[in-house]
């Protein structure tokens, strides 16, 4: 009796631990299959994510207003930033400018560009700046958008004026750029040559500018 009470005690302790050898697999085996689903969920540390958005922004400044602008966005965006330069700049006379820039208007002339941009392919949104001359596009902006590439590029157009608004110069980026997303621009008071006054966005008008510039990159899309 003694010797069959073993035998069944041997038998049972064996039996129980091959349920616990079974149970402990089931839940090795639910562990595994959870923390797969888990890190599924989750992007792997070694894979490459998508990368952000390229910028561009490239202005055209004569009396640093444009510039000012620029820079603004460049503090919100980041992104590289860009000044437009001519082969032959204009003169620094006011009104030897503007007989100039009338004439360049009304024989449709591009003036060359000094500034070239490299590999322009890999940017996806340009940030396009530029005063009101002549109440249309300057034309070295003109020169700009026909000599590159810009299709299937977010552009974005920014003027300052003096006082004037931005006269055609958006509606003309739009019709040289009918294979782009051409979103909403911005423009604001800046200053005027002709009346003697040059750089005005800075100290509380800078600050003033500055709050306008995000409240439209809010407004478009660009700053969540």
């Amino acid at each position: 009796m003694g010797y069959e009470f073993q035998r069944g005690s041997m038998i049972e302790i064996v039996i129980a631990m091959k349920r616990s050898i079974v149970l402990s697999l089931v839940v090795f085996a639910t562990v595994c299959l959870l923390s797969g689903l888990s890190m599924a969920q989750q992007p792997v540390k070694d894979q490459s994510l998508p990368t952000q958005k390229k910028t561009l922004i490239v202005y055209l400044s004569r009396t640093n207003n444009t510039k000012a602008i620029a820079e603004i966005i460049h503090q919100r965006v980041g992104g590289t930033l860009v000044a437009l330069e001519l082969e032959t700049p204009y003169p620094s006379d006011y009104r030897m400018t503007v007989q100039q820039v009338v004439h360049e208007n009304e024989t449709g002339y591009l003036p060359p560009l000094k500034t070239k941009i490299e590999h322009m392919e890999q940017y996806d949104v340009l940030f396009l700046g530029f005063p009101t001359w002549d109440m249309q596009l300057p034309p070295p902006i003109k020169s700009f958008l026909h000599r590159y590439d810009l299709k299937g590029k977010t552009v974005v157009p920014f003027n300052t004026n003096g006082g004037y608004g931005p006269g055609s110069s958006f509606v003309t980026v739009r019709t040289l750029c009918p294979q782009s997303t051409v979103l909403e621009g911005f423009s604001t008071r800046g200053g005027s040559e002709r009346d003697g006054q040059y750089l005005a966005i800075k100290d509380a008008r800078a600050e003033e500018a500055s709050k306008e510039v995000e409240s439209w990159l809010r407004k478009i899309g660009i700053l969540k």
